[in-house]
């Protein structure tokens, strides 16, 4: 009878210092994300790392991403990957989708989409929502799946269901295309919505789009306004820019002012998009909102012009011959940058409809 007194306190007490040896662990974790969180790298690193030595699995995740992005560390795609397997292999959905990702953008290995996805379906089964996105994109453009949109729409309703922004920015484009469900302007703006809400620029934008246009939901170009400005003001959103711009010039639910048009238009194509520099060269071959320029007009309509758009081509050969009657030299053609030349590409793609997002 003695023994087994003793033996169950013997229990208690380690079950207590167990309790204890948790809880302490726990604190010491969480000291080291509100450093993280905080910038504070140094301190951060000082608390996770023990704790990521003796096993802990979250603090084996949080060291492997500070090894991921250089923070507190010296940035080391393989060392990070060494963490996130040990925080993997015991469950932690967070590293299995990390991992994913690295083999996605061959970060620390090779590039291997099969292997992405294996490492994605471990965390999307456990209810990883950005897992579970990038299940959907992996079926959605066959990367190490067969290709399967009713596989990526599924996936893709599980993350937005949880909230995830991108899932359901792709569930709205999903409804306006009418790709793998019928096309459904309503449902297609209660999505965008959704993502737009949680701050997604392209959601943001296409749901002005849709306030401005009428569908799926009641004309407002008020509402367009407003929507096409938090695409601007969260990501410098160039399509945005340029319907701001549009709206301006024609007055449609604004004053009409060509001067903040033409500030607008400048925006966009400071970033490389075709129509807004067809629009800026007319703006001052005609003298909309600006003193006529034609060195100015001719400057961005033959960049428009160069890219293809035939209003442009046009527009430059009446410029050219104005300024070969009138003497006037041609002003300097900016160098553009990769960024403007890709939204210069995405321009020339003329795609109407909205884009999924693809990114991992």
């Amino acid at each position: 009878m003695k023994n087994t007194m003793k033996s169950a306190s013997r229990a208690g007490i380690l079950a207590v210092m167990l309790c204890a040896l948790s809880a302490g662990a726990q604190a010491g974790l969480q000291e080291g994300l509100d450093a993280y969180y905080k910038g504070k790298y140094p301190i951060a690193l000082k608390e996770i790392q023990p704790l990521a030595d003796k096993g802990d699995a979250k603090a084996q995740y949080q060291l492997g991403m500070m090894y991921s992005l250089g923070r507190g560390v010296k940035q080391d795609a393989k060392a990070a990957l060494v963490w996130l397997h040990k925080a993997a292999e015991q469950g932690n959905a967070d590293a299995q989708s990390s991992i994913g990702t690295a083999y996605v953008e061959g970060a620390g290995v090779p590039q291997d989409y099969a292997e992405a996805v294996t490492w994605f379906r471990k965390a999307a089964e456990q209810g990883e929502r950005s897992a579970q996105y990038n299940l959907g994109v992996s079926y959605d453009y066959g990367q190490g799946v067969p290709q399967d949109h009713d596989q990526a729409l599924a996936w893709f309703r599980k993350s937005a269901d949880q909230g995830y922004e991108k899932a359901q920015y792709n569930l709205g484009v999903m409804y306006f295309t009418g790709e793998v469900v019928p096309k459904d302007y309503h449902e297609a703006f209660l999505w965008f919505r959704k993502a737009a809400e949680r701050g997604d620029a392209d959601a943001q934008y296409n749901l002005g789009v849709m306030y401005d246009t009428g569908e799926g939901v009641t004309q407002d170009y008020q509402e367009a306004l407003r929507w096409y400005l938090k695409a601007d003001q969260q990501a410098n959103h160039v399509r945005a820019q340029f319907n701001l711009g549009e709206m301006y010039a024609v007055g449609r639910g604004v004053t009409q002012d060509y001067k903040e048009s033409l500030l607008w238009y400048r925006k966009a194509a400071d970033q490389g998009l075709v129509k807004a520099q067809y629009s800026l060269g007319v703006a001052y071959q005609k003298g909309l909102g600006v003193a006529v320029d034609l060195a100015q007009a001719h400057k961005w309509l033959s960049m428009a012009a160069a890219a293809g758009n035939t209003k442009a081509q046009e527009a430059d050969k009446l410029v050219e011959a104005k300024m070969q009657r009138d003497g006037i030299a041609a002003a300097e053609q900016p160098k553009q940058s990769k960024s403007a030349k890709k939204a210069e590409a995405a321009e020339t793609a003329k795609k109407s409809a909205p884009a999924k997002k693809a990114k991992k």
